[in-house]
Formats: structure tokens, C-alpha cells, sequence
């Protein structure tokens, strides 16, 4: 006679199941105890394979952030001068302003001389630096208009120029590095009536 032997008195059974629920070891009516013990490794095995999806997904999800913050510090380094750059080019603005007004009889004029020099120095050195910090002028004269770039002010009637093409340049507009700093104000061609 086959003895009936159940998972209590089985010191090896015992540690087979220690950290299984105690309802999945419920036999109900006297059924067969391995055939629990199959359901209850079924279960453990599903809920490793669960735990293992978990654990790879929150892995992918740490290199996702990592990646994502790497980028952002490294975004916050190459435009940290952005707000600065904005508000210095108001000044580069006014400096080509007074440059521009000057009449060319009074550039010869020895008592002005000197301060054309030093406005036109100081200009210069305005565009060194900015060149210096990946700010660039964006181009705009006889190009086709960009929106990305350029910003139409007016539209201005044109025979010879071809509809949407940038006649008139009415404010600089600058790159730092590969983002708008600022769009160029621009006047357009439309076609002649």
C-alpha cells in the first residue's frame, strides 16, 4: 500500500514551500498535494517572469531619465547665455543705428573721427564675442523668406524680385548656435499691380 504522505511531515516539501501563500497549500478535500505544489511553482514562476518585466522595465525607464537629464544639462550649458545674448543685442542694435546715421562728410571730419573709430571698434568687438558664443547673424537679403528665420513686417510691390523674396532687412536677426535667437524683421516682394 502507497503511504499518503503530505507536505507537512516532509522536511524537504516543507523548504519547497516556505514563502508560498498559505491558500494555494489548502488541499480542499483531501485532493493531491503535488498537484498544488505544481499550481503553487506555476504561480512562483509567473510572478518571477513578472518580476523580471518589472525590473528590466524600470532599467530602461533609469536610462531614459539619465539620457533625458544629460540632455538638459547639456542644453543649460551651450544656451545658458541665451537671456543675456537677447538683451544684449538691443545694444549691437544701437551701435549699428549710430553708425548708420552718421553722414560720410562728417567720418572725415578730424574732430569726429576718432569717435567713429571707437564705435566702429567697439562694434567689432561686439560681433567677436558673440561669434565667440555661437551667435550668429542670420541671413536674409535676396533670400526667400523663411519663416523659421525671418519674420515679415511688410510686403512691398517688386517687378523685379520674385513674391516672397527679402528686399528690405529691418531688423538683424541672430542664431546661437543651431536655435533662433531672434528672428530678422523683414520687408518682402509681392508681385507688382
Amino acid at each position: 500500500m502507497i503511504e499518503d504522505t503530505k507536505p507537512q511531515d516532509d522536511p524537504a516539501a516543507q523548504e519547497e514551500l516556505k514563502g508560498v501563500p498559505e491558500h494555494m497549500l489548502e488541499t480542499g478535500d483531501g485532493g493531491d498535494a503535488a498537484g498544488t505544489l505544481e499550481e503553487a511553482l506555476a504561480q512562483l514562476r509567473a510572478d518571477l517572469d513578472t518580476a523580471k518585466q518589472d525590473v528590466l522595465y524600470a532599467k530602461a525607464e533609469t536610462q531614459n531619465v539619465r539620457r533625458r537629464l544629460e540632455k538638459d544639462i547639456a542644453d543649460a550649458r551651450t544656451y545658458a547665455a541665451t537671456g543675456f545674448a537677447r538683451d544684449i543685442l538691443s545694444v549691437s542694435d544701437n551701435l549699428s543705428r549710430a553708425l548708420e546715421v552718421i553722414p560720410a562728410d562728417l567720418r572725415e571730419d578730424d574732430r569726429l573721427k576718432n569717435l567713429v573709430a571707437g564705435i566702429e571698434a567697439t562694434a567689432r568687438e561686439i560681433d567677436k564675442v558673440f561669434a565667440a558664443h555661437g551667435i550668429s547673424r542670420i541671413a536674409a537679403m535676396g533670400l526667400p523668406l523663411d519663416p523659421n528665420q525671418h519674420q515679415a513686417m511688410i510686403e512691398v510691390p517688386s517687378a523685379d524680385k520674385e513674391p516672397g523674396t527679402v528686399v528690405q532687412e529691418l531688423q538683424a536677426g541672430y542664431m546661437i548656435k543651431d536655435r533662433l535667437l531672434r528672428p530678422a524683421m523683414v520687408a518682402v516682394a509681392k508681385k507688382a499691380d
